[in-house]
């Protein structure tokens, strides 16, 4: 259960740090052009970081309630691991996508001492 807590805080707590550095450092240029779709999508990735984050701890203190949270938030996750890579694919920038990919792969084997 250790990695699918380590898993799902370390996840939460980059997405979060990944959108804080990209805002703070004004490499978010759909700002500019698409403000109000990317604003919805910020806010559902930073909501699913937020449930990463809270699920992962619940699950290091072995709350009982944790696995269900975890599910909902690993849901979100895939969720935004099979849109976001779009934009990457778009752009032709592969590296990204293939980050989703394991991403993906790694939050699947999270699942298994879940279940």
């Amino acid at each position: 259960m250790n990695f699918t807590a380590i898993f799902s805080l370390a996840v939460g707590l980059l997405m979060i740090g990944q959108w804080s550095f990209s805002y703070l450092s004004k490499q978010i240029p759909e700002l500019e052009h698409e403000p109000i779709r990317i604003k919805f999508h910020i806010v559902a990735e930073i909501l699913t970081a937020l449930a990463l984050s809270v699920s992962g701890i619940a699950l290091l203190l072995g709350e009982q309630w944790a696995k269900h949270a975890y599910l909902v938030s690993l849901g979100m996750l895939f969720y935004t691991l099979i849109v976001s890579p779009g934009y990457f694919a778009q752009k032709g920038d592969w590296k990204w996508v293939g980050f989703f990919a394991v991403l993906m792969v790694a939050g699947l084997f999270s699942l298994v001492p879940v279940l």
